[in-house]
C-alpha cells in the first residue's frame, strides 16, 4: 500500500512539473513580397529580449516554411533574413496564454543590409526615419497614468526637454508643435506637451516643416521651421479631458491653472486660462520670438526694409517676455477650435489669446569697456516696473475647390497695449577709477499697438504627374503710436571741468508699415527624374514713422519742439523677385539647386528736411542641397545656401535719439551689401536591434565684406558714438557642430547616451580711441568658441521609479585682439537630473536639479556655482489617480542668485538680479478625462 502511494504521488509531482516546463513552438513561411516566390534556406533566429543573445536559429526549408520547437517562457526576438532582403523583425511573448504562434505568411522585401535595413512588425518600432522625417512610436516607450506628452518624449532619443518646457531636438530648438498637423494655440507650443495626454498619442513626428508652397510644389524653398507633430490615437478623438490646478504657498506666492479639450469627430475645442507669480506666465518660447522688441529698421527676406514698430531706442514698447528676470504675476487665457467638413474637403482653425503681465525687478550691472589703449569700468543699477496686456485672433480656414484646386487663406490680428517705467543710476571710472561721468534716467511710455495679417494661398494641379501652379497672395499692416517722458540728468567731468546737461522732454511716436508681397510659383517635370520651380513675386511696401520730441516751456507744457531729435520719414519700395529651382529624384537620391534674385527700388522721404534718397540694388541668393537615404532607418543631408545682406537703414540712415547720451549712433550713406553663405550637413541613423541611435550635425557659415561696428570713444568723458562700416578683406565666421548618440543597456534595462557639441564665432569691429584729441584706431579681432560634452542616462520602471539626468563639461574660449584685459577661456560644469518614485498609498515623489559652475579665468578671478532644486511630494486619489494633492519646494537649497556674465567684442559684463528664490508651495490638481464614450485611465 505504501509503495502503491509513493508511485502515485510521483505520478502527480511529475505532473505538475511538465505542466510548469511546458515548452512552446514558433512556425511560418517565408516569402518575397513582390513575386510571391518561396525563400528557401531564410535564416530564422530567435532572440532574447532583454539582452539579444541568441535563443534558437534554424533555416526554412524547400517550400519556405519553418518551425522551432521547445522554447520556455519569455520575450523574444524573431529575426528572419535572407540575402539581398530587407529583415523581418518581430517582437512577441510566450507564456501560458500563447502555447504555440503561428507567424503565417512572411513577406521579405528585396535588396537591402542584414540588421541595417529592417520592416519591423508588431508594436516595438521604437524609431522610423522617413527621409526628413523622424517618427517615434510611443507603445516602445513608458507612459505612466496621467502623464502629458512633455513626459513621452523626454524618453526620446536626441530630444531634450529643459526645465521650461522648451524642446532640443537633434541639437536644434523645436519652433512648433502640432496636434494632427493643425496649428493648436499656435503660437505657445506648451499648451500641447505640459497638457495634453501622453496615452492619447499615436505616434509622434519630428521634421523641418517647409512652407505652405514647399509643401505643396515638393520643392525645397530653404524655409524651415523644426517641428513636431503629435499624432492622435482614432479611439482617443471622441470624449473631453483637461485639468484644474490650483496652489497657494509662502511669501505670497501663488499659481492657478484650468484647461479643457473636447473631441468628437472631426471637431476639437480647448479652453485655458493661467494665472499666477511663480514664473508660470504661459507665453512660449515661440510667441516671445515672434512678438518681441526689436529696434530700429527690419529687413524681409526679399531685402525689403520696414521701420520697426518697437522703435530704436530705450522708448520701446514692452514685449511680455519674461526670462527669469524680475516677479512676474501674469494672467493668460485662450480659446481653440477646429473642425473638418464636407467630406474633408472644408476646415477651420482658429485661437483666440488674451492676456497681460506685469513684472517688476532690480539688476545690477558691473561692465568693462576695453579700448586700444586702457578700460573705462562701467556700474549701472537699474529699477524696472514693466507690464502688457495682449489679444490675438488667428484663423486658417482650406477649402477644396474641386480635386486638383485648393484654397487656403490665414488671418491674423493683434491688439497689445504696454507701460513701461525704466530708472538708471550709471557712473564711468577710467584705469585710475578717476570718475569720467554720471547719469540719472528715467524713462516712462505707453504704447498702443495693432498687428493685422492675411495670406492666401491657391493650388493647382493639373493632369500631368509634376505640373502645378500655385500663388501666394500676404497683406500685413502694423501700426504704433506712442507717447511717454526722458528725464535725464548727465554729468562729465573732463579735464576742463565739470560739465552737467538735463534733459526733460515729451515724446510722441506714431509708425505705420504696410507690405504686400505675392508669389507666383510654377512646377513642371522636365523628365521622370528632374522637375523645375519657377517662381516671380511681387511687393510693394510702405512705411512711416513720425517721432516727436517735445521741451517743457515756461508754463509747463511740452509745447516747444526739439527739431535735433524729432523727424518724419516715409518710405516705398517696389521689389520684383524671380527664380528657379531645379529638383532631382532618383531612388534614393534627392537633389535641389537654382536662385533667387530680387531686385529693389528704395526711395526714402525726409519730409522735415524735404530731402530723398534713392536706393537701388539686387539681392542674390543661391541654394543646392544633396540628400541620401540609405534606408528607413539612415539619412544623409548637405545644403548650401547663400543670400545678399543689404545695410539696415538705421545703419544708413538712423533715426537719432537722446534716451542714452553715452551711446550715439551715427549713419553711413556709403554701406555695401555683404554676402552670407551657409552649409549645412546632418546624418540620422537608427538600429531597431540595439536601439541604437546616432545624429550627427553641423553648419559653417562666413559672410564676405561684412558690415561690422566702429567705435569711437572719447577717453575723458567715457561717451562712444557707433558707425556701421564694411570690412573688405576679411569675413566674420561662425560654426556649429552636434553629434550624439544613445541606445539601450539591455543588462541593466536602461538607456543611455553621450554628445559631443561645439560652437563659435570670430567677428571684427573697429575701436577708436581718443586721448587729449588723438585719434587711435585698432581692428579688433574677437573670438568666442564653447566646446561641450553630455553625458546622459535614463530610466523607467513601470508603477515604481523613473529618472533622467544629463551632465559634462565645458570649455569656453573667449578673446579679443585689442586690449591687455586677458582672455576668458575657463572650464565649466552643467548637470539636469529628475526623477520620481512611486511610494505605497499613492505617494509619489518629484524632483529635478539644475547645477552649473563656472571656474576661474582671466577676466573673472571668481568661480561660480549654483545648484537649482526643486521636490515635490504628491498623494493620489480615486482608482484613476485623478485627484491629487502636492506640497512642492522651489529652489531648497536658496541658490537662484540672479547672475550672468559676458565676455564679447573685448567689452565685459556682470550682472545680479531680482528672481524667484526658495517657496513652499501646496497644491490641489484634479486630471478629469472621459474618452470614447467611457472614462478612461491610463495603462
Amino acid at each position: 500500500m505504501k509503495r502503491l502511494l509513493l508511485l502515485l504521488c510521483s505520478i502527480v509531482l511529475l505532473n505538475f512539473s511538465t505542466k510548469a516546463q511546458v515548452l512552446h513552438s514558433i512556425k511560418g513561411r517565408t516569402i518575397d513580397t513582390a513575386s510571391t516566390t518561396l525563400l528557401a534556406g531564410s535564416t530564422i533566429a530567435i532572440l532574447n529580449s532583454k539582452d539579444s543573445t541568441l535563443v534558437k536559429f534554424t533555416r526554412s526549408a524547400e517550400n519556405g516554411t519553418f518551425e522551432l520547437n521547445g522554447i520556455k517562457n519569455g520575450k523574444f526576438i524573431l529575426l528572419v533574413s535572407y540575402p539581398k532582403y530587407a529583415d523581418f523583425v518581430d517582437h512577441f511573448t510566450l507564456d501560458s496564454t500563447i502555447q504555440n504562434k503561428d507567424y503565417g505568411k512572411i513577406n521579405l522585401t528585396g535588396m537591402a543590409k542584414i540588421l541595417a535595413d529592417v520592416i519591423i512588425k508588431g508594436n516595438r518600432n521604437a524609431i522610423k526615419i522617413k527621409g526628413d522625417t523622424t517618427e517615434f512610436d510611443p507603445k516602445a516607450f513608458n507612459i505612466e497614468p496621467n502623464s502629458k506628452v512633455e513626459d513621452l518624449i523626454k524618453q526620446f532619443p536626441g530630444i531634450q526637454v529643459d526645465k521650461d518646457g522648451k524642446i532640443t531636438a537633434q541639437g536644434k530648438a523645436v519652433q512648433k508643435v502640432l496636434v494632427d498637423g493643425e496649428e493648436f494655440f499656435g503660437d505657445d507650443p506648451t499648451l500641447v506637451t505640459k497638457n495634453l495626454r501622453a496615452d492619447m498619442v499615436e505616434s509622434v513626428q519630428l521634421y523641418d516643416k517647409a512652407s505652405d508652397q514647399a509643401s505643396f510644389t515638393g520643392i525645397d524653398d530653404g524655409e524651415k521651421t523644426k517641428t513636431l507633430n503629435v499624432k492622435l490615437k482614432e479611439d482617443k478623438k471622441n470624449g473631453y479631458f483637461g485639468k484644474v490646478q490650483g496652489g497657494y504657498g509662502t511669501d505670497d506666492f501663488y499659481n492657478g491653472q484650468f484647461m479643457f479639450n473636447k473631441f468628437w469627430g472631426k471637431k476639437k475645442f480647448s479652453a485655458y486660462g493661467i494665472l499666477g507669480n511663480n514664473g508660470t506666465v504661459g507665453l512660449g518660447w515661440d510667441d516671445r520670438d515672434k512678438y518681441g522688441g526689436s529696434g530700429g529698421m527690419t529687413m524681409s527676406d526679399d531685402g525689403g526694409m520696414y521701420f520697426s514698430s518697437s522703435g530704436s531706442d530705450d522708448f520701446d514698447s514692452y514685449d511680455g517676455q519674461y526670462n527669469g528676470q524680475g516677479i512676474p504675476v501674469a494672467r493668460t487665457g485662450g480659446l481653440h477650435f477646429d473642425s473638418k467638413w464636407n467630406k474633408d474637403k472644408e476646415s477651420l482653425n482658429t485661437n483666440y489669446k488674451i492676456g497681460s503681465i506685469r513684472v517688476k525687478g532690480d539688476r545690477n550691472t558691473i561692465s568693462q569697456n576695453n579700448l586700444s589703449s586702457g578700460v573705462i569700468n562701467n556700474v549701472s543699477n537699474q529699477y524696472t516696473d514693466n507690464d502688457m496686456f495682449r489679444q490675438k485672433l488667428d484663423a486658417t480656414y482650406e477649402v477644396k475647390l474641386d480635386s486638383t484646386l485648393t484654397l487656403k487663406v490665414n488671418v491674423d490680428g493683434t491688439l497689445k497695449q504696454s507701460n513701461t517705467f525704466n530708472d538708471f543710476n550709471t557712473s564711468s571710472t577710467d584705469g585710475n577709477n578717476d570718475l569720467l561721468n554720471t547719469t540719472k534716467r528715467s524713462l516712462k511710455n505707453k504704447v498702443d499697438e495693432q498687428m493685422f495679417n492675411m495670406n492666401a494661398l491657391f493650388t493647382k494641379k493639373f493632369k500631368k504627374k509634376g505640373r502645378t501652379l500655385s500663388l501666394n497672395l500676404n497683406q500685413a499692416i502694423t501700426k504704433s503710436n506712442s507717447d511717454g517722458y526722458l528725464n535725464s540728468a548727465n554729468s562729465f567731468f573732463e579735464t576742463t571741468g565739470r560739465r552737467d546737461s538735463l534733459i526733460n522732454q515729451y515724446k510722441v511716436n506714431d509708425i505705420t508699415n504696410s507690405a504686400f508681397k505675392s508669389n507666383l510659383a510654377y512646377t513642371e517635370p522636365l523628365s521622370k527624374t528632374m522637375t523645375v520651380i519657377v517662381n516671380y513675386g511681387l511687393s510693394l511696401m510702405n512705411g512711416k514713422s513720425d517721432r516727436k520730441s517735445f521741451n517743457q516751456s515756461a508754463s509747463g507744457n511740452y509745447d516747444i519742439l526739439d527739431t535735433e531729435f524729432s523727424n518724419d520719414y516715409e518710405l516705398d519700395q517696389i521689389i520684383n523677385a524671380g527664380g528657379a529651382i531645379f529638383n532631382y529624384k532618383k531612388g534614393k537620391t534627392v537633389i535641389n539647386f537654382g536662385s533667387k534674385f530680387s531686385g529693389v527700388n528704395f526711395k526714402q522721404t525726409d519730409l522735415y528736411n524735404n530731402k530723398t534718397y534713392d536706393r537701388n540694388f539686387v539681392n542674390y541668393m543661391p541654394q543646392a542641397s544633396y540628400q541620401y537615404r540609405f534606408s528607413q532607418q539612415k539619412s544623409f543631408r548637405l545644403s548650401y545656401s547663400g543670400n545678399t545682406n543689404q545695410p539696415s537703414l538705421d545703419q544708413i540712415q538712423p533715426i537719432r535719439v537722446n534716451t542714452d547720451p553715452l551711446n550715439i549712433s551715427l549713419g553711413n550713406p556709403d554701406l555695401r551689401p555683404s554676402f552670407r553663405s551657409n552649409i549645412n550637413a546632418s546624418y540620422n541613423s537608427y538600429k531597431v536591434l540595439t536601439n541604437q541611435s546616432v545624429w550627427l550635425s553641423g553648419s559653417y557659415t562666413f559672410t564676405a565684406n561684412p558690415i561690422v561696428s566702429d567705435v569711437t570713444t572719447d577717453a575723458s568723458t567715457g561717451r562712444s558714438s557707433y558707425r556701421a562700416v564694411n570690412i573688405n578683406d576679411k569675413m566674420s565666421t561662425n560654426f556649429y557642430a552636434y553629434a550624439q548618440t544613445s541606445r539601450k543597456i539591455n543588462v541593466i534595462d536602461m538607456n543611455a547616451g553621450i554628445g559631443l557639441n561645439a560652437n563659435g564665432n570670430s567677428s571684427y569691429n573697429y575701436i577708436t580711441t581718443i586721448n587729449n584729441g588723438v585719434a587711435t584706431t585698432a581692428l579688433n579681432n574677437t573670438k568666442n568658441y564653447s566646446y561641450g560634452l553630455d553625458i546622459n542616462v535614463n530610466k523607467y520602471v513601470d508603477k515604481k521609479f523613473n529618472f533622467y539626468s544629463r551632465f559634462g563639461p565645458t570649455y569656453n574660449i573667449s578673446r579679443a585682439s585689442v586690449g591687455n584685459f586677458g582672455n576668458s577661456d575657463g572650464w565649466g560644469w552643467t548637470g539636469y537630473a529628475s526623477g520620481n518614485v512611486q511610494l505605497p498609498a499613492k505617494f509619489e515623489i518629484t524632483t529635478d536639479a539644475q547645477y552649473e559652475f563656472r571656474g576661474k579665468t582671466q577676466t573673472f578671478n571668481e568661480t561660480f556655482s549654483r545648484l537649482l532644486w526643486n521636490a515635490s511630494l504628491t498623494k493620489k486619489f480615486f482608482k484613476s489617480d485623478n485627484l491629487k494633492l502636492m506640497m512642492t519646494v522651489n529652489d531648497i537649497l536658496n541658490q537662484n542668485v540672479g547672475f550672468d556674465r559676458t565676455a564679447y567684442n573685448g567689452n565685459i559684463t556682470q550682472s545680479s538680479y531680482t528672481t524667484i528664490m526658495r517657496y513652499f508651495m501646496f497644491s490641489i490638481i484634479w486630471d478629469f478625462n472621459k474618452m470614447g464614450g467611457g472614462i478612461k485611465t491610463s495603462k
